[in-house]
């Protein structure tokens, strides 16, 4: 009786939690800011979206790629100069949550199930 007592609360507990806020249209266009850790150091690229076309710039070099929206909250990018066959295949990206400046994403190649995280902050 106790466990089911117990239980009973816990699932009322958790469903009270809002769920994460997705305000995704405010960051389809703009320029954004991704940091990651590559090899032990922080790496940052910074990037224009509009909403066919993404524009970033990693150590000084830029790179484009064509921008599918799947719906409001996720998309397709494709690397439009890809120096090598790893670079040739799509991403899928999908925004996760939004805040005021930023929102977390979830990135993986297409066709694979194992992502990765981060966060982007809106620049312009």
């Amino acid at each position: 009786m106790r466990n089911v007592l117990l239980t009973g609360l816990l699932t009322l507990a958790l469903s009270c939690q809002e769920p994460p806020s997705r305000e995704c249209g405010r960051f389809q266009q703009g320029t954004f800011r991704f940091t990651a850790t590559v090899d032990g150091q922080e790496e940052t690229t910074v990037f224009t979206r509009t909403q066919n076309l993404e524009i970033s710039e990693y150590k000084g070099q830029k790179d484009s790629a064509s921008v599918r929206w799947i719906n409001d909250c996720e998309y397709i990018v494709t690397n439009l100069n890809p120096k090598n066959r790893g670079e040739e295949k799509p991403i899928h990206m999908k925004i996760l949550s939004t805040s005021e400046d930023s929102y977390t994403f979830e990135y993986k190649l297409v066709g694979t199930s194992n992502g990765s995280r981060g966060t982007a902050y809106k620049v312009e």
